[in-house]
């Protein structure tokens, strides 16, 4: 059950259906899990400084159970995210940050338990 939040300085016209479905699925693929099993949040328009600049720019929290453990599925995971963002924002590398976050299934709550459970 990843979650993917994604904020930005961009107006909310980058960020159409169109565009979540594909950040949807292109995740889904990367970490390896089902797109039902997907969460996204993008929020838009905030203010927001990156490297001492208020030009577009994109911050990506990454939250998912037992595919973000370890340094080098991470790294695998950053390249892939970044290919996508940067084909389908039109921003440059240094115009994006990640961040993952593993989560352990007693963490996540469903359906009136939490993971381990389900």
């Amino acid at each position: 059950m990843p979650f993917i939040e994604l904020e930005s300085n961009l107006p909310s016209s980058k960020f159409t259906e169109e565009f979540l479905k594909k950040l949807c699925s292109t995740t889904a693929a990367i970490l390896g899990k089902p797109e039902d099993r997907m969460n996204l949040t993008v929020r838009s328009g905030l203010a927001m400084l990156m490297g001492g600049s208020t030009a577009p720019c994109v911050q990506v929290v990454v939250s998912a159970i037992a595919v973000l453990d370890t340094a080098e599925k991470n790294k695998e995971h950053s390249a892939k995210i970044f290919q996508f963002l940067t084909q389908e924002l039109g921003l440059g590398e240094d115009r994006i940050v990640l961040r993952f976050f593993p989560l352990e299934p007693w963490q996540v709550g469903k359906k009136g338990t939490v993971m381990s459970f389900l």
